[in-house]
């Protein structure tokens, strides 16, 4: 408790969206729950009302009857806080209201869920992360510090991610206003113990500078994938806070070792970030020299991880909350039931989806997803677009001409005759999210005329990948390596936001334009597409072409992101030898493939003698049989090859005698186990991490300190 402090009510004046009229509970659908403790629970609404109608918010609701005098003191100053907040790494109060029992804070969704999440996932992340995390942290801090606040709550449940990967700092149930200097002192013995600072313990009067304290177990934290002070019991902590020595591990590098051993001075005047250029003494550590700091707070800066998009909004939200029914509340609409409140949860085994295809809920169930997803219209496709020929046809669809009649201009459109069958919402989702990606075919529109599907993208006049190899006869090793830069650093791009192509091969690769150069290459049909969605992001449906498929796809083990490296080698073996490296017919068993894959690649004849020693060895990494031996896209991005791929020989390679016999190798496509089996995959549990488990005992211990009391 604060010293000379006296208990009184406190009244929760409302807080009203500019423009908006004032909340209440019938403006708003609850949809699911994020989250729920003993004062009240966290739930994501929908606003119905007023201009913001669709918007999606986080409502956190507090009885009133569970607040202590003491706790709605608090939840007043989280209200006022809020409500004069504005910075691009702290949330955003939009609404407070207040009923008879309940008090009502609505703020921005930050569908990225907590960044503990990410670290139950991760278990510690690199130091590009970390850097990234804590500096735009940082700023958030310095803006409380400024304001005279002390945040005193740090951890990684209280550190969101928005959609974009950008932090935002939550809950200020525990923070302190009007401690204008350090030499303010407040005395509240509060926050969580593992993140403390020694003077909070000692209860001998704090400032601002504890949140630097708390800073620095953040990063020790996301640095080694532990705490620096953790005892057995809570008492232990807290001595270990006060006198243990800090045993740092020897593999973070020395600026961040330096940063860590600054961060942790007991004695608050000698802490980083104490005194009046504290934090400016924190800019400028050698941890955070690659930084450009008014950039980041621009957030021009790309995040480290984008949170892939996922249909369920609370899908990296704890599930133990997410799966409940959103009750105890106002507002729950009639219609809220346990349908709706469960959508997007269920785990479907392979061997179960032809039963789900033929259920009718399965059926709502794709229509609700595509209708959900912004951007898809439902009026006629005829009404906007001319249909002409057809360009390309597939087992699930085929792709046509059209003109779109306002503006006369050509665009390709894919067509899918039923969604029930080939749920094309995932496609959709990625291309509407990604569409901003440069080499990525661009979609235009999208159409749900039940049962069929309309997907509008740019024309590719200039044709195939292949298409460009059948016209130059051969290929130079500097044209394959210009070629291949540009769609390896397009599925980097990927690659980091969680997404597996796990079709690539040259006619999933086209130019935009008929000068068919790199610059206009596009990567096209995502119909396989998929979201790592698993604890260890794993994927286990087989989906792919074969020529193309890796040997742990062909075997049906689980695979990764690695599999699209091994269709890039594939690739590019193509580019450089005019032969594919296994050559095979439509008639070949998986296991006769999957020998062939385990054979060790010969590059023997006229054609390879020509083709330089880092051009081989990138086949060579690309090509492992085994996964884990096997590039990255972003190791792939700073491979010698392509550090001067001026310099590479501009020589034609070998001249493709058979192309009828290659392109049929090229085009040979192994039907999917199901006909929408790359539609699903297992949900790992974050309570498998260690990270979970040590903060579940936590929690008990707390819990059970609470009922001593």
């Amino acid at each position: 408790d604060e010293q000379n402090s006296n208990e009184r009510e406190i009244e929760i004046t409302n807080i009203t969206k500019e423009g908006c009229d004032r909340a209440e509970s019938s403006q708003f659908e609850l949809l699911q729950t994020l989250g729920a403790g003993s004062f009240g629970k966290v739930f994501l609404v929908r606003k119905i009302v007023g201009p913001d109608t669709g918007t999606l918010y986080a409502m956190k609701v507090l009885n009133k009857a569970s607040l202590k005098v003491r706790d709605r003191q608090r939840t007043k100053m989280e209200r006022d806080i809020l409500a004069h907040m504005s910075h691009p790494f702290i949330v955003k109060l939009h609404y407070a209201y207040q009923t008879q029992g309940k008090v009502y804070l609505v703020l921005d969704f930050l569908r990225g869920g907590d960044l503990f999440t990410r670290l139950s996932k991760e278990v510690m992340f690199t130091e590009r992360d970390v850097q990234f995390y804590l500096a735009e942290l940082a700023l958030a801090l310095d803006h409380l510090h400024s304001l005279g606040i002390v945040y005193r709550d740090l951890k990684p449940e209280n550190i969101l991610l928005d959609s974009d990967g950008h932090i935002a700092l939550t809950d200020f149930g525990l923070s302190k206003e009007s401690i204008p200097t350090q030499d303010s002192k407040t005395f509240s013995f509060c926050g969580t113990v593992e993140y403390m600072a020694p003077e909070i313990v000692s209860r001998k009067g704090h400032s601002h500078v504890a949140d630097w304290w708390s800073f620095g177990v953040l990063a020790f934290e996301m640095l080694t994938g532990h705490l620096p002070f953790h005892g057995a019991t809570r008492k232990d902590t807290m001595n270990m806070i006060l006198k243990a020595k800090l045993a740092m591990p020897t593999y973070p590098s020395a600026e961040a070792q330096s940063l860590l051993r600054m961060l942790f001075k007991r004695n608050p005047a000698n802490r980083l970030g104490s005194g009046p250029d504290g934090f400016r003494n924190i800019q400028k550590h050698p941890f955070f020299a690659s930084i450009d700091w008014d950039k980041l707070y621009k957030k021009e800066i790309e995040p480290p991880f984008i949170p892939p998009i996922h249909n369920d909004y609370g899908y990296y939200f704890d599930k133990e909350f997410t799966c409940k029914t959103p009750t105890d509340s106002p507002g729950i609409p009639p219609s809220a039931d346990a349908y709706n409140t469960f959508q997007g949860f269920s785990y479907i085994a392979p061997d179960l989806i032809h039963a789900r295809q033929q259920d009718p809920a399965y059926a709502n169930e794709v229509e609700r997803r595509l209708r959900s997803i912004n951007g898809v219209k439902t009026t006629p496709f005829k009404d906007e677009y001319e249909l002409k020929e057809a360009l390309g046809r597939g087992k699930t669809s085929t792709c046509y001409r059209c003109i779109h009649k306002q503006t006369n201009v050509e665009y390709a459109v894919k067509i899918i005759k039923d969604v029930h069958t080939n749920d094309p919402s995932d496609e959709i989702e990625l291309l509407f999210f990604y569409r901003q990606l440069t080499h990525i075919v661009r979609i235009r529109d999208a159409f749900y005329n039940a049962p069929i599907a309309y997907i509008v993208t740019e024309l590719m006049r200039g044709g195939e990948l292949f298409d460009k190899i059948c016209q130059e006869k051969s290929l130079s090793e500097r044209e394959s390596a210009k070629i291949m830069y540009v769609i390896i650093k397009t599925i980097e791009q990927l690659h980091r936001n969680s997404i597996v192509h796990r079709d690539l091969q040259p006619r999933n690769i086209m130019y935009l334009d008929k000068s068919r150069r790199p610059s206009s290459l596009r990567i096209v049909d995502f119909g396989f597409a998929k979201q790592q969605r698993a604890e260890n992001g794993l994927l286990m449906t087989p989906c792919f072409t074969k020529e193309y498929a890796a040997p742990e796809v062909l075997s049906r083990k689980k695979y990764n992101e690695s599999c699209d490296i091994w269709s890039l080698g594939v690739l590019l073996y193509t580019l450089l030898s005019g032969n594919t490296p296994f050559a095979v017919d439509r008639n070949d068993s998986h296991e006769l493939i999957l020998a062939r894959t385990s054979l060790k690649l010969q590059f023997t004849g006229p054609t390879w003698d020509r083709v330089t020693y880092n051009a081989k060895a990138l086949v060579s990494a690309m090509l492992d049989v085994d996964p884990q031996k096997r590039p990255t896209a972003l190791e792939l991005c700073k491979h010698p090859w392509f550090s001067n791929i001026d310099s590479l020989p501009n020589v034609k390679l070998a001249t493709i005698q058979d192309y009828n016999r290659v392109r049929h190798n090229l085009d040979a496509t192994f039907n999917a186990i199901n006909a929408n089996s790359n539609k699903t995959l297992a949900l790992g549990p974050i309570g498998d991490s260690n990270l979970f488990k040590r903060r579940t005992e936590r929690t008990l211990h707390q819990q059970k300190l609470e009922k001593v009391k």
